[in-house]
């Protein structure tokens, strides 16, 4: 038989991940790994599977990585991983089909994906060296700008390599 991406990852989701709701009644499919080639497979499978993007790391408890997919997301990643008459425990098929009715309600608005910073944003913010003054030029909120110079100063993102102002 023809390796199965799918059915593949549905048996990962199974050993070592979770689907259902949370507290708050949100659907969502996660997985738990410490394989960083297993954890970034999922992230592009399901990047295919639902145009939703994840980045991975390690978390700092226990350097395992924490993969989650919630609401609109979750429900087309848990349709297409368990499919009718798919090999799966019986309580996350069961779990799987129940989010296939979760609708958002009407008063919940849609979070718009996140913009990356690009390195000539990170070398303009620590010209100014200011989130306030930076943030009009960079068209971003002055939190989002003070956020990043934050990290950008404790090391907790990566400097942007000295080059041209435009890349």
């Amino acid at each position: 038989m023809e390796f199965s991406r799918r059915d593949y990852l549905r048996g990962v989701i199974d050993a070592d991940g979770s689907v259902g709701h949370t507290g708050q009644g949100l659907p969502f499919v996660s997985l738990t790994t410490a394989s960083a080639p297993v954890g970034a497979y999922l992230c592009r499978y399901a990047k295919a599977v639902t145009g939703s993007a994840r980045q991975i790391g390690r978390n700092a408890r226990d350097g395992i990585y924490n993969v989650v997919y919630t609401k609109e997301a979750a429900v087309r990643l848990a349709g297409h991983l368990y499919y009718p008459g798919c090999l799966s425990l019986a309580r996350k098929q069961t779990s799987a089909t129940a989010l296939a009715s979760w609708e958002r309600p009407a008063d919940m608005p849609v979070r718009s994906p996140g913009r990356r910073w690009k390195p000539w944003e990170d070398r303009a913010l620590l010209a100014h060296d200011d989130a306030a003054s930076a943030a009009a030029e960079l068209g971003r909120s002055a939190a989002s700008c003070s956020v990043r110079l934050w990290r950008l100063k404790t090391g907790k993102a990566r400097r942007p390599e000295d080059g041209p102002a435009d890349t």
